[in-house]
């Protein structure tokens, strides 16, 4: 029996100043640099869950709620909030942080999917999680119908196969 972790065992947080070749016109820090930041943040989270190396199989919908300026602070907080059998969700929240107006402000969160690899680059198991907070349950209870949702948009699973999405959506 492989052994259960805590999401608090995988958490990475990673920072960045945000520099001019890391924006736009506007001085706004490049949505596809920040998915790359994310993408590493998230990497590091799931290695440090399964103690192998992982590679991306899925990024989700990731929707920006204020931009980041140039001179501001990138704050990327990941960790791993459900294992399935080879693969592992990493939620991620980041925020901007301003050191001359001396405030943080939330940028956006993201769901990124990992699949862990054995040394002939095959998947191989991952070990379960165990949530220890509210947020880590809530997490970790939504997973799977994020999880089915995914594989719908990816052609890996019919809709009718998806049963705790069809739970939300159909009464007895």
């Amino acid at each position: 029996m492989m052994q259960v972790r805590k999401p608090s065992e995988s958490y990475t947080m990673m920072t960045e100043l945000v520099l001019p070749n890391d924006t736009n016109v506007f001085g706004n820090l490049m949505g596809g640099r920040l998915m790359y930041w994310m993408d590493i943040a998230a990497a590091i989270a799931a290695q440090r869950h399964c103690n192998a190396p992982v590679v991306t199989a899925s990024v989700d919908n990731i929707s920006f709620e204020n931009p980041i300026k140039l001179g501001n602070t990138v704050h990327i907080e990941a960790k791993v909030s459900r294992a399935f059998n080879t693969s592992m969700e990493v939620h991620l929240k980041v925020w901007g942080e301003d050191f001359t107006q001396q405030y943080k402000y939330k940028s956006n969160e993201a769901y990124y999917t990992f699949v862990a690899l054995d040394p002939n680059r095959r998947p191989r198991v991952v070990p379960g999680i165990e949530p220890e907070t509210d947020e880590e349950t809530r997490l970790f209870e939504g997973a799977l119908r994020r999880r089915q949702l995914r594989l719908i948009l990816g052609g890996k699973m019919k809709p009718d196969d998806a049963a705790e999405l069809k739970a939300l959506f159909l009464k007895d």
